[in-house]
């Protein structure tokens, strides 16, 4: 048998899945020429296909240096070198059979696939739409773009890679759920619930599916159908955490809070929300706390932390000892209502204690209803020195209406995009006589404060304001704070202080739905936006309350 007849006898074996045979011929071959470039080739691909990744990566190494020019040995380098989760390594091997194939659209591909797990999303990008152009069938290769797009933000690009991916695969469910997904961040809800509903008719049992199209529909403001959506997708998974976290908070939203409270415990298993902590004391299921002492700890935002602080009171009823842990920037805050309460900002160590609470499953301990929200107000005071302070600060403002500003809040909150605005919105307002303006907006939105809009006249004394004590001194010496959905909202309302909230047409659920004022805060006026990111059309009706106030 000759050397080609012996090779090709060893290919057929390993075509037909017969490695072991196929091996024995290509180390038979290398017996006599352990040069041979090509059989090294093939044993590094049989060596990969059986998991001796070493052994596969030695076999090309040795190829390359006999061949350094067989860009298909390069390419199936890269390969194995992912597999071992050396990624650099195989971003090399793969550029390197693009030099010496251009239009191996595979290796191109594989690339975008490897810079994507770096992080490295516009080469990733540059690499995809290469492979694009070679093979510009293959629907993965515009799905893997798009989640590329979408990851640095580009949702139009992103939203037209799933588009084609969906059109080159018409029954790929997940080219149609990336779409929905990109479209609802979009705000393009039609089309999302029309892409949400292709894919439960091609997959009527995915519950995540459901979620998502009951997601789209929560966007919209149309909370029945989304919570009969919810439904069915824990119908078909009831261990499915996000499903009953949105559920709750759909709830919620339409003042149900006995099945949401109950609902919202879903959001400890969500991937995406904050973590449990995990403590080796159980969480308060509201026994009595006589002799024991309670850790109530914050979680998520600062805001969340302002509202719920209110049931300390309740709490310090118990006869318990209380622990509370918080950020530090409400240390100073919450002292004002603490009483005997030791106050720890979070990342300190903690005192020992017996039971533990998050804030936000209080209103479920304490069976709370829109007629029982403790809504006593104030609960939390500015400290009287520092308010004296600011009095002094404001008193030759005296006797124009003093308004507080806060027009965006954080903006790693996932909703940020539809509950900030820029300052420039609010320009309208600074043409009314008989009031002045201050700034209380902190972050990256602050630096708006530095250039107002032509003809409003906005006084920033923010670089003062370094905790949540601060800015109460500072909101107690204003006549009405005017705010987007943000801490300084919450604090406003917590102290009882006249505030103005300008909601996104479809609000959190602690606003509820439609309604103009707030069972949480008793001074607290609510302006919706009448339409999707209309801000415009609420700062008329601002305006005109604020204007009737002047002249009141």
């Amino acid at each position: 048998m000759t050397l080609e007849q012996q090779l090709q006898s060893g290919i057929s074996h390993h075509r037909a899945g017969r490695l072991a045979e196929a091996e024995t011929i290509y180390r038979q071959i290398l017996a006599h020429h352990p040069d041979h470039a090509d059989v090294l080739h093939l044993l590094g691909v049989l060596a990969g296909q059986t998991g001796r990744l070493d052994e596969a990566i030695a076999s090309y190494q040795r190829s390359i240096q006999l061949k350094p020019e067989y860009p298909e040995v390069h390419y199936n380098l890269g390969n194995t070198l992912i597999e071992k989760r050396q990624l650099d390594d195989a971003i090399a091997s793969y550029q390197r059979a693009i030099q010496l194939k251009p239009d191996h659209d595979r290796a191109h591909y594989n690339l975008a696939n490897a810079l994507m797990e770096l992080g490295r999303h516009h080469e990733a990008i540059a690499a995809f739409q290469r492979a694009i152009q070679y093979k510009p069938e293959y629907a993965q290769s515009h799905f893997n773009l798009g989640i590329a797009h979408q990851v640095i933000g580009q949702l139009d690009e992103a939203i037209a890679s799933f588009r084609e991916a969906a059109r080159l695969k018409p029954d790929w469910a997940e080219a149609h759920g990336n779409l929905g997904n990109a479209l609802k961040i979009k705000g393009q809800l039609d089309e999302s619930i029309a892409a949400f509903r292709r894919v439960i008719y091609l997959k009527p049992d995915l519950p995540a599916a459901h979620n998502n199209l009951g997601v789209a529909f929560q966007c919209k403001g149309q909370l029945d159908q989304a919570i009969a959506v919810f439904r069915q997708a824990i119908a078909l998974n009831p261990d499915l955490a996000e499903a009953h976290y949105n559920l709750s908070l759909a709830l919620l939203a339409q003042g149900n809070f006995q099945q949401g409270w109950q609902e919202h415990e879903g959001r400890w298993k969500c991937q995406d929300l904050q973590p449990p902590r995990n403590f080796a004391q159980p969480q308060w299921d509201g026994s009595t706390l006589e002799n024991r002492t309670l850790l109530l700890h914050t979680e998520q935002g600062l805001g969340d932390a302002i509202q719920f602080i209110r049931y300390l009171p309740l709490l310090q009823q118990s006869g318990g000892r209380i622990i509370i842990e918080c950020q530090a920037e409400l240390q100073r805050l919450f002292q004002t209502m603490a009483g005997g309460c030791q106050i720890v900002p979070r990342g300190r160590p903690l005192p020992a204690f017996d039971l533990h609470c998050p804030l936000l499953s209080l209103p479920r301990v304490f069976e709370t209803n829109l007629a029982n929200i403790p809504n006593n107000v104030p609960y939390l005071h500015a400290d009287s020195e520092d308010a004296k302070r600011w009095q002094h600060r404001l008193a030759d403002h005296f006797p124009l209406l003093k308004v507080g500003l806060a027009w965006a809040g954080n903006p790693i909150h996932k909703n940020d995009r539809n509950r900030s605005m820029n300052l420039v919105t609010l320009a309208p307002m600074g043409q009314l006589p008989g009031a002045r303006f201050f700034s209380l907006q902190k972050g990256a939105a602050a630096a708006q404060a530095k250039t107002p809009p032509s003809g409003l006249e906005l006084i920033d004394w923010t670089q003062e304001l370094n905790d949540f004590a601060d800015t109460a001194a500072f909101i107690a010496n204003l006549d009405l704070v005017i705010a987007v959905d943000t801490a300084v909202a919450h604090l406003a309302g917590a102290m009882d202080k006249p505030v103005w909230t300008l909601l996104p047409f479809v609000a959190d659920w602690r606003w509820l739905a439609e309604r103009q004022d707030s069972p949480w805060y008793p001074s607290m006026r609510l302006f919706r936006q009448p339409r999707e990111g209309d801000w415009h059309s609420i700062i008329a009706p601002v305006a005109q309350a604020l204007s009737q106030w002047i002249s009141g």
